[in-house]
Formats: structure tokens, C-alpha cells, sequence
């Protein structure tokens, strides 16, 4: 899962990506402080991974991963180059979500970059420079259709969808929103990879007052909650100067330091959770004495499927998945118990995954 984090100048994007990834991206109270994307790679924490580890004695243990993609804060006029640039737009084209930094805090000290505080102004800002991005990607695709539409009744079918989309975008509308009439222009819409048409997630920045009731009091917080509602988006409460100070910290301190702000999970946590939600992600585990891992899937993923993400020839030569609970199989202390209680299921090609089971694929190429 890739994810790019976006957002204004001075809102604390870099910051969050510093304590997310631990990465060191320069962070400086002044615009474009970060020249280059930096890419950070972050372990999705899960306590499973762990408990099975110890079960089996496993030499290794792999989480699944993130990684992160920080932006360069955005500007208006980004799309046409301001700032700089469209450049910036174009590294967020390959991100599965994206994650928008929104400032709602006061604070003197850190210049906003127009001058005051006003969630839904900066979300705008950023949303209208994606619609003016992908404005532009529909009116090159559309030239290049309609060279052939003439005689084409597919293209001219493309030409006329493209054209209809790209109404709803100068409407100032987001591309996750538009509705498709059928199954073609279904297949139509991701190959185009338009920014607004991507899940978005908001990081909804707070002063550290603000993380205990988890913003509830904090209007600008509601704000961003009503819009995101209305977007299918989702929020998650994070004050980005308290994340990268947790970051720091050895595992056992973080904890007792978020008990200290009455908090039960960090940031990261938050995010990984918000992510996992709107993208329909889980995980399946694979354990043994070699290794003890987790593998992200769509959910509704079938074993196959499932199976493939380990190596292509498991998914072609597939015979059967065995697959116990993660919990029932800690519960019995090892895999023959479990199994001797009739709790590990011999699935065939058309189980459906679920997350937290443990799956031992048979296959023959």
C-alpha cells in the first residue's frame, strides 16, 4: 500500500511524515522545505505477528508495509506551476490514497500560508489544484479519442464520457464522486488515475489539548468530520508534533506516554486503521519455524487469489488452503492440537480469506 501525504505548507505534513517513517525529512517553518518526495517505509504494527512467532519459533518476522509519500506542500496555482508545481502532482498519481494534512490548531508562531486558520478554505485550495490537474489529463485523452471516434462507436462512446467527466470536475466536483452508467465506463474511470478520483484520508492536526476527547471539542475538527462524511472520506485526529516525539521513544515508554495523554493508540495506528478501512484491507498470516508473516489483501479476496501474493505459482498451481483462526490456534498452543480439534478447515478455490487467518496453501505446479 502506497499512500501520499499532501497538504498546504506549515501544516504539519512533514512533520507527521518524520514521526510516521522516522525518515528525517527537513522540516522548516517556511514553504517547499521539502524539494523531493521522500519516500518512507513503515511496518504496519500488528500484534499477531508476534504471538504466532513465539508459537512456531520463528526465525523471521515480516509485517506488512506502507509506504509513505511526502509532497511538497501545495499552493494554489500548483497545477499551472506555481510554487513548485505540477511535478509534485504527478508523484501522487501512483499512491493508492491520499492523505490530506489539515492545519486545526492556532498557533503565532508557525505562519499559515494564507494568513489565517480555515480548514474547508485549505481543503479547497488543494482540491481545486487536483480538478485543475486532472482537467487537464482528460482534455489530452480526449484529444488523442477523438482522432479515432469518428469511426469508432467505442471511442466515440470514451469521447462522449470523458467529456461528461470532465464537466463534473469543472463543477468543481471530485472524480471519486461521479457515477457511472455502465460497466465500460466502470473500467473506463481507473485507467484515467485521476487525483480526485482516489480515497482520501484527513489527518486533522490538533494542539496536544485537543488528542484526549479526541477533537470532539475542537470545531475546526468538525468540520473537516461534516465534509469528509459527505465525501466518503475518512478522519483520523493526530497532533503530528506529539507523533514525533512517541516516535522516539522505545516501544515500552511510547506506551506509557500515550497513557499519560489518555490515549490507547498512536497516530500511526490511527492511520494504518483509516487506511485499511477505506481501501476494504485486511491481513492473512503465514507462519512457520523459517518465517512468520503478514500478507494485505482486498477483502473478498479468494484463497487462490490470496495465495498468488506469496508467489504466482501458488495461485496457478493451487490445490487447497488449510486455515485455522490465528486466536484458536494460540488458544491450543499449537497447529496439530488445533487441528485435532476439528478447527483447521480444508477450503477449496472458492473460500473467501478473512482476516486474522492463518493459511497453509498445498499447491502443485
Amino acid at each position: 500500500m502506497k499512500l501520499g501525504i499532501v497538504g498546504l505548507p506549515n501544516v504539519g505534513k512533514s512533520t507527521l511524515f518524520n514521526s510516521l517513517t522516522k525518515a528525517g525529512a527537513e522540516s522548516a517553518n517556511y514553504p517547499f522545505c521539502t524539494i523531493d518526495p521522500n519516500v518512507g517505509v513503515v511496518a504496519v504494527p500488528d500484534g499477531r505477528l508476534q504471538q504466532l512467532a513465539d508459537l512456531y519459533n520463528s526465525a523471521k518476522v515480516t509485517p506488512a508495509v506502507i509506504e509513505f509519500v511526502d509532497i511538497a506542500g501545495l499552493v494554489k496555482g500548483a497545477s499551472k506551476g506555481e510554487g513548485l508545481g505540477n511535478q509534485f502532482l504527478a508523484n501522487i498519481r501512483e499512491v493508492d490514497a491520499i492523505v490530506h494534512v489539515v492545519r486545526c490548531f492556532e498557533d503565532t508562531n508557525i505562519i499559515h500560508v494564507d494568513g489565517s486558520i480555515n480548514p474547508m478554505r485549505d481543503i479547497e485550495t488543494i482540491n481545486l489544484e487536483l480538478i485543475f490537474s486532472d482537467i487537464e489529463i482528460l482534455e489530452r485523452r480526449a484529444a488523442k479519442t477523438a482522432r479515432g471516434a469518428r469511426n469508432d462507436k467505442t471511442l466515440a462512446k470514451e469521447l462522449n464520457f470523458l467529456n461528461r467527466l470532465k464537466e463534473w470536475l469543472e463543477e468543481g466536483k471530485m472524480a471519486i464522486n461521479f457515477e457511472t452508467e455502465d460497466e465500460e465506463e466502470e473500467a473506463w474511470l481507473p485507467t484515467y488515475n485521476l487525483l480526485t478520483g482516489k480515497p482520501v484520508i484527513f489527518a486533522a492536526n490538533v494542539q496536544e489539548g485537543d488528542l484526549a476527547d479526541d477533537g470532539i471539542s475542537n470545531s475546526y475538527v468538525q468540520q473537516v468530520r461534516g465534509f469528509a462524511a459527505e465525501n466518503r472520506s475518512e478522519v483520523f485526529v493526530i497532533c503530528a508534533q506529539i507523533e514525533q516525539e512517541i516516535a522516539e521513544l522505545e516501544e515500552d515508554e511510547k506506551k506509557m506516554f500515550l497513557e499519560d495523554l489518555g490515549l490507547e493508540e498512536s497516530g500511526l495506528e490511527k492511520l494504518i486503521k483509516a487506511s485499511y478501512s477505506l481501501l476494504g484491507l485486511i491481513s492473512y498470516l503465514t507462519a512457520g519455524e523459517t518465517e512468520t508473516r503478514a500478507w494485505t489483501i482486498q477483502k473478498g479476496t479468494k484463497a487462490p487469489q490470496a495465495a498468488g501474493k506469496i508467489h504466482s505459482d501458488f495461485e496457478r498451481g493451487f490445490i487447497r488452503a488449510e486455515v485455522v483462526n490465528y486466536q484458536d490456534l494460540l488458544d491450543c498452543g499449537a497447529y496439530s492440537a488445533a487441528k485435532e480439534k476439528g478447527l483447521v478447515g480444508l477450503e477449496g478455490k472458492d473460500y473467501v480469506v478473512k482476516d486474522g487467518d492463518v493459511i497453509l496453501f498445498r499447491f502443485n505446479v
